[in-house]
């Protein structure tokens, strides 16, 4: 893909990000490219202009889902009606509302497939920890948690989706993403309270 888009290709772009999202939550990570020219209604020629494969398409999807995470964060931060414990809880479990129906539970098929598409997901998610660590300093600061080691805090975390996501256990176990993160969020939390 090239560094510059057009208007048209920058529109291009975000309606096949848009669609992988609703391919993705039908197929899972198997979806094809035809897959993806069939719930766009678009040719395959015109997603290749803009994306020259699809391990290139889901590099990308990595940062739409992370931009989107950091978006949805930053309102959170701005709720001047929540404290910061449920700032906390609510940055930890955070999955954007178009994500919130998809599994995530075949991403550990990933890694054999498109190693650098995984490489990148594990940097994204090990990654731009400041604002959620702050709330944690806010937390011991303001009473609320008790004196915890951020980075175990954070290494637990990054562990723990790292493992959500390594392997279909969550699947086996009938345990969606989503609430593997609410519980995963819930017992962070719970352990850091005062």
């Amino acid at each position: 893909m090239s560094g510059f888009l057009s208007g048209k290709d920058e529109f291009n772009r975000a309606r096949i990000l848009e669609g992988t999202i609703k391919v993705f939550r039908k197929e899972g990570i198997g979806f094809t490219m035809n897959d993806l020219s069939h719930e766009l209604g678009m040719s395959k020629k015109t997603i290749y202009t803009v994306f020259r494969d699809k391990e290139s398409l889901l590099y990308t999807m990595v940062d739409y889902f992370f931009d989107s995470v950091k978006k949805d964060e930053n309102e959170i931060l701005q709720r001047a009606d929540l404290p910061t414990q449920e700032k906390l809880r609510q940055v930890l479990g955070v999955m954007p509302v178009s994500y919130s129906d998809i599994d995530f539970g075949s991403i550990y098929s990933l890694s054999n497939k498109y190693p650098r598409v995984t490489s990148h997901l594990r940097d994204r998610l090990e990654t731009d920890w400041e604002t959620t660590l702050s709330l944690v300093d806010q937390g011991v600061a303001e009473g609320v948690f008790r004196p915890v080691n951020k980075i175990v805090f954070q290494l637990t975390f990054e562990a723990a989706i790292e493992r959500f996501l390594s392997d279909d256990t969550l699947k086996k176990n009938h345990i969606h993403y989503k609430d593997a993160l609410d519980e995963l969020t819930n017992l962070l939390i719970g352990g850091i309270l005062k």
